[in-house]
């Protein structure tokens, strides 16, 4: 390995659920570059498969579990240090609060870090963690939603390092490998014919699936024949939410799917699909689903406004009644009369493609101003 080589050093707590593809987001940022990039997994066990998800030039596994990076961290910190010793790195993105705090302490290295949930520095201790190392600290949230609340949160930063790049999807990938609606239907057990109303997420409050069903229920007379609401998800509201449509008597029109791995594959099984999440931060599932050609409905909260804007429709968080009322405009749109497919993907690409977060990092970083003991006035930005 030669030492003029320049690494990224890319830190991540997993691999599990969508950030995997959140590694794969900012690699690919640095494709084309003259710069590589190591991306490391504090937990999981080593997987081929992680590997080639993680569009990087070097996976490692640390192999961690989560009870063994709480507190100190001082093994991951330690193993960062070796692998950072290594190599020439020049600049580090981490991913969530446990994988910035090892960064910051394991390193002398700019750090980018990422946020991708609300409430981050409500807590004291990690304001003055931050605040301590912000001289070589540059924070990103994934939607402009993230960003304000953590400008709220942290006052004395300038804006430009608190800024906001996008979630996005390679949508030509993600559209390969999207199966047809006859192939996606067949796989689910949904019925060729039915009209279906989609949603994926985890079964817990903050993803607000009681709303779904109940705005289901009060569309259900209005909607075809036949209609069906399908959940894709697992998690420890199964029972109630089961409970809430046996009580309010659409049990058999509410399909719980379970975890559907790769559930993005079979998004064309829906005619609509429709996010209900309490503030979600930004909602990766409405840019798969927008990829499926599929109309998209989201509660008017959170990052996920700033993906349907102008392209979905948007109802008020909790209201069942709103929602229901969106139901039924879409199940009683002619095809022509909807958004053209066309002008949504155009809206995706424009705005959630890797592509135009190259360019949206490029400005971030071409702004963000770096000082400390190590890193004397550096501007680092892709050449």
């Amino acid at each position: 390995m030669s030492p003029a080589e320049r690494w990224v050093l890319q830190l991540c707590h997993g691999y599990d659920g969508p950030f995997l593809d959140c590694a794969r987001q900012y690699a690919v940022l640095f494709a084309g570059t003259q710069y590589k990039v190591c991306t490391v997994y504090l937990t999981g066990a080593p997987s081929e498969e992680v590997v080639q998800g993680s569009a990087s030039d070097d996976v490692v596994f640390l192999g961690y579990d989560s009870r063994h990076v709480r507190g100190l961290k001082l093994g991951a910190i330690r193993k960062l240090r070796k692998i950072v010793a290594g190599r020439n790195f020049r600049l580090c993105i981490a991913h969530r609060f446990k994988p910035i705090y090892i960064a910051l302490l394991a390193t002398r290295l700019p750090v980018i870090g990422v946020h991708h949930a609300f409430g981050v520095y409500n807590r004291p201790m990690r304001r003055w963690f931050v605040n301590h190392f912000r001289a070589r600290l540059l924070l990103l949230g994934v939607s402009n939603a993230v960003r304000d609340e953590m400008r709220a949160d942290l006052p004395g930063w300038e804006s430009t390092r608190v800024e906001t790049l996008y979630n996005r999807i390679d949508v030509a990938a993600v559209q390969t490998e999207q199966i047809s609606r006859l192939g996606a239907r067949t796989a689910l057990q949904l019925p060729l014919d039915a009209w279906v109303v989609g949603n994926a997420g985890r079964l817990h409050p903050d993803k607000d699936q009681a709303t779904l069903i109940r705005g289901f229920a009060q569309a259900l007379p209005r909607l075809p024949v036949g209609s069906l609401l399908a959940i894709m998800g697992s998690g420890r509201l199964e029972a109630p939410l089961r409970q809430l449509a046996e009580s309010l008597g659409i049990a058999d029109q509410v399909r719980f799917l379970g975890h559907v791995r790769h559930g993005r594959r079979y998004f064309k099984a829906f005619d609509l699909f429709v996010l209900t999440s309490d503030h979600e931060p930004f909602g990766m599932v409405l840019l798969e689903a927008i990829a499926a050609k599929v109309p998209v409905v989201c509660t008017d909260c959170g990052g996920g406004r700033e993906v349907v804007e102008g392209v979905g429709k948007l109802f008020p968080l909790g209201d069942s009644a709103a929602l229901a009322t969106e139901l039924v405009k879409a199940a009683q749109l002619d095809p022509g009369s909807a958004q053209s497919a066309a002008s949504t993907l155009e809206h995706l690409t424009e705005r959630f493609s890797d592509a135009r977060a190259q360019r949206d990092f490029n400005t971030i970083l071409s702004k963000a101003f770096f000082t400390d003991d190590s890193v004397q006035h550096v501007h680092f930005y892709v050449e």
